[in-house]
């Protein structure tokens, strides 16, 4: 039985992963700035942990991983999934305070995370980080710049935070997900129509053409690649940026 932290881990992508790993029988903490989805994880999975939690705010982030630690002692896989997508625009469009939001949610809150798991299990000379970054973190993406900057850094976190914590028996790697269905992925659509001018369904067949597999991917699929990775089958894999997203070509076909 694994001690599994997942942050945005209530809802969407987040949610998915961790019902797959209560499935397995592990024990799952989860913190969500989604409070209808807080109360429903809590009512759906009693017996696991759920709290309210920004995780760009420090304090909350230092007293919500403070209660995992006194009730468990240690982790055995951080899933650093909380993000959002950003605003939708040309660069000269966006604000700064957009542009700070997006990083802060998309990469700080992975550094709070990061920083808290790396001094547990680097004392405990084991475990796994599973960074989500996105096919947004591995090609241009015109009219989204604050999401697809902050999807890059977590890439380069990822490959520092292997190095580091390599030699302590700590595995991290990251993952990028393509278009996932969902409701986020609907509202992601619908932003970038409003961006270009153009419709909701030209958007969504751009995302279709600019993959090799013609399809978008589900939340199972990228939750299976999370288990494996976290698994002992994957104990000599670190420092990897694993797409799940059929190939993506381009984001600007």
């Amino acid at each position: 039985m694994r001690r599994v932290l997942i942050t945005g881990g209530a809802s969407g992508l987040g949610q998915v992963m961790a019902r797959r790993f209560i499935a397995e029988g592990d024990r799952v903490a989860v913190c969500d700035v989604d409070p209808a989805a807080i109360e429903a994880f809590s009512n759906q999975h009693p017996d696991h942990i759920a709290a309210l939690c920004d995780v760009t705010d420090e304090t909350a982030m230092t007293r919500f991983l403070g209660d995992i630690e006194s009730k468990w002692w240690g982790i055995d896989v951080v899933c650093a999934n909380a993000g959002i997508g950003g605003p939708a625009g040309r660069i000269e469009e966006l604000t700064l305070k957009d542009w700070q939001a997006c990083l802060d949610v998309n990469l700080t809150g992975a550094f709070l995370t990061c920083r808290w798991a790396a001094r547990l299990m680097r004392k405990q000379g084991s475990g796994a980080i599973i960074l989500t970054s996105s096919t947004a973190g591995q090609f241009g993406y015109p009219l989204r710049s604050p999401y697809a900057s902050a999807k890059w850094e977590i890439v380069g976190l990822t490959k520092t935070l292997a190095m580091e914590l390599g030699p302590a028996g700590v595995r991290v790697n990251a993952i990028c997900p393509g278009a996932v269905e969902g409701d986020r992925m609907d509202r992601v659509v619908a932003m970038e129509a409003a961006a270009s001018g153009q419709s909701e369904d030209t958007v969504r067949a751009q995302y279709v053409r600019g993959v090799s597999l013609r399809a978008w991917v589900n939340g199972d699929e990228v939750a299976d690649t999370v288990l494996w990775l976290s698994s002992d089958q994957a104990r000599k894999i670190s420092g990897q940026i694993i797409a799940i997203d059929g190939h993506t070509e381009t984001l600007a076909p």
